[in-house]
């Protein structure tokens, strides 16, 4: 009973195609023909990174250290530049994202694994708790949902619906209802019908930081009257379309609750993917799934080695 490791290669390359067209197609361009490797040149790979997303600082620190490993390399070939480029970016994920760590998101000693997740309307956050529901149940897990975003009417309808799809229970009130009225039901239910996983939506936009920060505060004290160490996990979820707000994102929820795990969403509907690697860059916070299409399955644990060969194009079966 675990967390499907749904690793899908051929999907994770499709789902980052535009990305990876925009990044090493244009740089291929840019190199390609070349004899003169010059400042011009660098200001236009520059340009490739920064409109993919990944964002002005990271793109002056990757671009310096090409130039460094440059000045030593004969080979100034687009194929060595674009593999220089991808050792660069690799480093960057791999600092955050240490792979040697299980990809089970609950210890089987800790029942119910009780996930709180947060995030600004718009980013994909119904989707999100339904996919992470369809896995989980995929894995043998026997998992029960709160719909503790009651201040948005479709909210409960719309998590209401990919909950049939996953297959799994549902807990929600009527629209207006105390969120965490329905966080503490959600997770006594689970406690009493012996459930594995508790999934609990939140508000994604209230009427300032204050507000946000005391809901979040009473479904976090309402939780810990069921279950005193609980949640074990608060997922932000993050959609990757939008760069620096993101990071932004991520760090104004820091600020007013302890997020342990990032989610970056719709990741196949954009060519600036590379904001997975500016969100890498600022945060401390390890991206623990990644969003690659609209099917129930298309939540993948994210794997940094397997992103990056993904996304600069390589032909790997998925093991």
């Amino acid at each position: 009973m675990k967390f499907i490791n749904n690793l899908n290669f051929g999907r994770l390359k499709d789902g980052l195609s535009k990305t990876r067209k925009k990044l090493v197609q244009s740089i291929n361009e840019t190199f390609s023909g070349k004899a003169v490797i010059d400042d011009n040149t660098f200001d236009d790979l520059e340009e490739v990174l920064i409109t993919s997303d990944i964002g002005y600082e990271l793109v002056d620190n990757i671009i310096e250290k090409v130039r460094i490993k440059l000045k030593d390399e004969k080979d100034r070939s687009s194929n060595n530049i674009l593999k220089i480029l991808k050792d660069e970016l690799s480093s960057v994920l791999l600092l955050k994202n240490n792979q040697s760590e299980s990809v089970e998101n609950y210890k089987k000693n800790i029942k119910p694994y009780v996930i709180l997740v947060v995030g600004v309307n718009g980013v994909g956050k119904t989707t999100t708790i339904g996919k992470l529901a369809y896995n989980y149940k995929q894995g043998g897990a026997q998992v029960i949902v709160g719909a503790a975003d009651t201040f948005r009417a479709a909210a409960s309808e719309q998590l209401d619906i990919w909950a049939d799809r996953a297959g799994v229970r549902i807990i929600q009130k009527e629209h207006g209802s105390d969120p965490s009225a329905v966080a503490f039901d959600a997770v006594k239910a689970a406690v009493n019908d012996n459930y594995d996983v508790v999934l609990i939506d939140t508000a994604g936009r209230l009427h300032s930081k204050a507000n946000l920060m005391n809901e979040l505060a009473k479904i976090k004290r309402a939780i810990e009257k069921v279950l005193p160490d609980a949640p074990n996990e608060i997922l932000l979820i993050l959609d990757g379309t939008v760069g620096q707000n993101a990071i932004i994102q991520a760090q104004e929820f820091s600020k007013i609750t302890n997020v342990t795990g990032l989610v970056i969403t719709k990741l196949d509907g954009t060519a600036k993917g590379g904001a997975v690697f500016q969100i890498c860059s600022k945060l401390s916070i390890p991206v623990k799934y990644i969003g690659v299409g609209e099917k129930i399955d298309d939540l993948q644990v994210f794997n940094a080695e397997l992103f990056i060969s993904a996304l600069f194009g390589n032909e790997q079966e998925n093991e």
